[in-house]
């Protein structure tokens, strides 16, 4: 599912954010990367999406070699992975079901297929009474639990997940891991 060979990640001054990795994840594995401070975690992570590209090595998602991917053919490869960040990333002018719904009308779903899938993906994360709210007025466990939902409405083969639970007390760590783990028992491969 996510194959690294030998990937190096160099940035100025001859400093290695990643040096020499290699790794395998198979599908449906639930993984964590651990790591000091500064140690290349999100770096790998943003080289899976393609935000960041290795200066050495290959890196396989599903046995495609992503480095050969046209930047304009790169969407394909970022509708296959849900991504959650630490910070949330949500639009504060939006409701919680608009931001759901964002990747399902980037992708120009029907509006019948975005409403199914928004609610489904709100009733996961047990947020369908709060889709008509604005970010800011929900709490901090309810804004990283609408990143989920918009990170697996588009059905994702993956999910990466940087840090979800860094701004979270532990009950709602606690809780966010434990939706990862309903997330993984229906045959996402999650990264965290």
């Amino acid at each position: 599912m996510i194959e690294f060979y030998h990937i190096s990640k160099q940035y100025v001054n001859d400093q290695f954010a990643l040096n020499d990795v290699s790794i395998s994840i198979e599908k449906g594995e639930f993984v964590f990367l651990t790591g000091a401070s500064g140690a290349g975690k999100t770096t790998l992570l943003k080289l899976i999406f393609k935000e960041e590209h290795p200066t050495r090595g290959q890196i396989l998602i599903d046995s495609l070699n992503i480095n050969l991917i046209p930047r304009k053919q790169l969407y394909e490869l970022r509708r296959s992975i849900g991504i959650v960040f630490q910070d949330f990333k949500l639009l504060d002018n939006r409701t919680v079901y608009e931001n759901v719904a964002i990747p399902l009308i980037v992708r120009g779903e029907k509006k019948s297929v975005i409403d199914k899938k928004v609610m489904n993906s709100l009733s996961l994360v047990g947020l369908t009474h709060r889709k008509n709210y604005i970010p800011t007025h929900i709490s901090g466990g309810e804004q990283q639990r609408v990143a989920i939902a918009r990170a697996i409405v588009g059905n994702p083969k993956i999910i990466i997940a940087d840090e979800p639970t860094g701004n979270l007390d532990t009950d709602l760590s606690i809780e966010i891991f434990k939706l990862f783990e309903r997330i993984n028992a229906n045959g996402i491969t999650i990264l965290i």
